[in-house]
C-alpha cells in the first residue's frame, strides 16, 4: 500500500500567517505584470523589423517554445490566470484573507463560502452575541472552524431569551447601581419590597466536569426565574473560561459580603432552604423572608432540600433576592418536572436532548491559554485524519492499573461496533484497500497504560481493512488533582478535544465524558461499568441521547406528597443507561 498520501497528511502544518503572506505576495504580483514585458512603441518597431530579417527562425520558434517553455512567459501567464481567478471569486484582499485563514486553520470550511456565511457560522446560528473583543477570547468565534455544523439549531425563542438575559445582566451585573443596592440589602439582612434585581450565586465546588454541568443547570434556572447568575471564581474558574456575557462579568466580585462562608455551607447549615423549611422558619405564608437562602443540592441532600423541585417552594424562593447554590449534580432534568416551568421550557427547547448542547456552546468558551492547548494538539495530531475517534476512560476501581479487563472491554466495544478495525495477529498478507482511511484515536485517561496497549497493537500489527490508525493521548496525570490549575487546564482541553470527535466512546458515571458528548452533540457508546473486575457483556451500549445524566434525582410527587418514579412521568425523561436510578432528557415520541 502506498503510504505517501498519509505521510503528506501527517507532515507538520505550515504557519497560517506565513501562508497568508505568500498569498498576498502572489496577488500583488498578479496585479503588477513584470516590467520586462512593458515595451515602448519605438523599441517594438525595431524588434518587428529585426523579426522580418530572421523570418525562417520565427516560423520554427513556436515548436521550440512548445518543448522548452520560457520561465518568463510562464510566470506572466500564471500571474494572469491567478489575477483572473481572484477577480472572479473575491472582491478584495480582505475577503481572501478571511476565507483563506479559515480554510488553513481547520480544513473543514468550504473554500467557496462567502464572508457573510462565515460570520453566520461563527455566531453558531445566532446563539452567540456579536460585539466581543475577539482577541480577548479566541475560542468564542473560532470554535466553529473545528466542528461540523450542528444539526441542533437554537429555537428563536431561546435566542430571544438569551438576548433578554444579556440585557438583564448588563443592568444588574457586578458593580452596577442595582447590584450595589441589592448588596446593601444583603448586608443589612433585611428584604424590602423594592427588589431591583434577583440573583443566583453558584459556588465553585467539586471536579471540573461536575462544575461545568452544574453551572449549566444554574444558568437555566436563572433564565427561568429572571435571575442574574454570578459565578464564584474559586481557584481557577477565571483561568479556564472566557466571559460569556457582553460588557458585564459573570464572576462574583471578590468583596461579596458572605464569600467567606461558602466553604462552610453544607446540609446542616441553618441558612439552608431545607433546614429553614424543616424548622418551620419559612413556609408559603411567611411574609418576612431572609435576604438570602442557601440551596444545598449536593448528592447528600436531604428530603427537605429536595423540595426545591416543587412548585410551592419555588413560589417561596421567588421572593428571596439572593439564592446561594452549591451542587455537584446536573440537576437540570428535574427542572422539566416543575409545572410552572413546563411551558417555558417547551418553547426554549423543542428538542429536549439538545439542552446542554446549546447551553454549553453558549456558556463555555476556553480561555486563550486553554484554546492554545486545544488547537495546537488538534492541528498536530487530529486535523488531517479522515475520521476522529474519541475514547474517554475513567476507572473507579481502586488500584494503579492498567487493568486487563478494561483493555479487553475497550477493544471489544470499538471492534464490535466497527469503530476501529480489527488487526491481523498472524501477520498474513492483507490486500490493500482501494481507499484506505487515516483514523486518529484520541484517548484520555489518568493512566497511560490503556493508550500504550492500543497504540502498540496498531503499531505492531496491520489492520484487516488496510486503514492506518494513529493513537494519541495528550496527558496522563495519574490521579485527579482538582485544585491544580495546570491539571484543570489540561482536563478542560481534553474534554473539548474529545468533543471534536466524529464518534465517541465514554465511561459510565463520568461527568468528564458527559461534557464531551454534550458539547460535541454526540450520542456516545458507553462502556458499561465492570463488575467483579470482569468486562461486561455487551461491553458497551449506545446512548439514547447526548444529554448528561442527573445522578441523584428526587423521587417525590410534590402534589401527592409521596414517593414516585420520576423517570416514568413524562416521555422526555428516562432513566440513564449507565446509572439505573439516574434521570436524563431524551426526545419525546413526537420529536423522534
Amino acid at each position: 500500500m502506498d503510504l505517501s498520501s498519509f505521510r503528506r497528511r501527517l507532515s507538520p502544518p505550515n504557519s497560517t500567517d506565513q501562508r497568508l503572506s505568500e498569498l498576498e505576495l502572489e496577488l500583488e504580483l498578479a496585479r503588477t505584470p513584470p516590467r520586462r514585458f512593458a515595451f515602448g512603441n519605438m523599441r517594438l518597431t525595431k524588434i518587428f523589423a529585426a523579426c522580418l530579417i530572421v523570418l525562417p527562425f520565427l516560423v520554427t520558434l513556436p515548436l521550440i517554445l512548445r518543448h522548452q517553455p520560457s520561465d518568463q512567459i510562464l510566470r506572466f501567464a500564471d500571474a494572469r490566470v491567478l489575477e483572473s481567478r481572484v477577480q472572479s471569486n473575491v472582491t478584495s484582499l480582505n475577503d481572501v484573507r478571511i476565507k483563506t485563514k479559515y480554510v488553513l486553520m481547520a480544513g473543514s470550511v468550504n473554500d467557496h463560502a462567502q464572508p457573510a456565511d462565515l460570520h453566520k457560522d461563527k455566531l453558531l446560528g445566532g446563539l452567540l452575541a456579536a460585539g466581543f473583543d475577539e482577541d480577548s477570547c479566541l475560542s468564542r468565534y473560532q470554535s466553529f472552524l473545528y466542528r461540523k455544523t450542528s444539526p441542533h439549531k437554537p429555537s428563536p425563542y431561546l435566542l430571544s431569551k438569551l438576548r433578554n438575559y444579556e440585557d438583564l445582566h448588563r443592568h444588574c451585573g457586578p458593580h452596577t447601581q442595582s447590584y450595589n443596592k441589592m448588596v446593601e440589602q444583603l448586608k443589612s439582612g433585611q428584604t424590602t419590597s423594592s427588589i431591583d434585581c434577583k440573583y443566583v450565586v453558584w459556588i465553585s465546588f467539586s471536579g471540573l466536569g461536575n462544575r461545568i454541568l452544574t453551572l449549566a443547570s444554574a444558568f437555566l434556572y436563572a433564565l427561568l426565574t429572571n435571575r442574574v447568575l454570578l459565578v464564584d471564581r474559586g481557584k481557577d474558574m477565571n483561568d479556564l473560561f472566557c466571559e460569556p456575557f457582553p460588557e458585564k462579568s459573570w464572576f462574583l466580585p471578590l468583596d461579596f459580603p458572605i464569600t467567606g462562608q461558602f466553604n462552610g455551607f453544607n446540609r446542616e447549615s441553618p441558612q439552608s432552604h431545607g433546614n429553614m423549611l424543616k424548622n418551620n422558619f419559612i413556609n408559603t405564608s411567611t411574609k418576612s423572608l431572609p435576604s438570602y437562602l442557601y440551596l444545598h443540592l449536593v448528592h447528600d441532600y436531604q428530603d427537605h432540600d429536595k423540595l426545591f423541585f416543587c412548585d410551592g417552594d419555588q413560589a417561596i424562593l421567588g421572593r428571596v433576592p439572593w439564592l446561594i447554590m452549591k451542587t455537584d449534580n446536573y440537576f437540570l432534568p428535574s427542572l422539566f418536572l416543575i409545572p410552572s416551568f413546563e411551558h417555558e421550557l417547551s418553547k426554549l427547547f423543542p428538542q429536549k436532548e439538545a439542552v446542554f448542547h446549546l447551553l454549553g456552546r453558549y456558556l463555555f468558551h476556553p480561555s486563550n491559554h486553554v484554546w492554545g492547548l486545544i488547537t495546537r494538539y488538534y492541528q498536530a495530531y487530529l486535523a488531517k485524519a479522515d475520521e476522529r475517534i474519541g475514547i474517554q476512560i475513567r476507572v473507579f476501581d481502586t488500584g494503579t492499573g492498567p487493568f486487563q479487563y478494561v483493555i479487553d472491554q475497550i477493544l471489544a466495544c470499538t471492534q464490535k461496533e466497527k469503530l476501529l478495525p480489527e488487526v491481523d495477529m498472524h501477520e498474513s498478507v492483507v490486500m490493500p484497500s482501494e481507499n484506505p482511511k487515516l483514523k486518529a484515536v484520541l484517548m484520555t485517561s489518568l493512566n497511560s497504560g490503556y493508550y500504550e496497549n492500543v497504540r502498540n497493537m496498531y503499531w505492531e500489527h496491520p489492520t484487516m481493512t488496510g486503514d492506518v490508525v494513529g493513537v494519541y493521548q495528550p496527558s496522563h496525570e495519574e490521579y485527579q488533582q482538582t485544585e491544580k490549575k495546570l491539571h484543570n487546564r489540561k482536563a478542560w482541553a481534553e474534554m473539548y478535544l474529545l468533543s471534536l470527535s466524529d464518534v465517541l466512546v465514554t465511561s459510565s458515571w463520568s461527568t468528564f465524558g458527559y461534557v464531551a458528548q454534550g458539547l460535541g452533540g454526540l450520542k456516545p457508546w458507553i462502556l458499561m461499568k465492570p463488575e467483579n473486575q470482569t468486562a461486561p457483556d455487551p461491553p458497551c451500549r449506545r446512548a439514547m441521547s447526548m444529554e448528561p445524566c442527573f445522578h441523584a434525582p428526587p423521587f417525590y410527587d410534590c402534589k401527592a406528597k409521596k414517593g414516585i418514579d420520576t423517570g416514568a412521568i413524562v416521555p422526555h425523561l428516562r432513566h440513564c443507561e449507565d446509572m439505573s436510578w439516574g434521570l436524563k432528557l431524551v426526545n419525546g415520541h413526537d420529536e423522534l
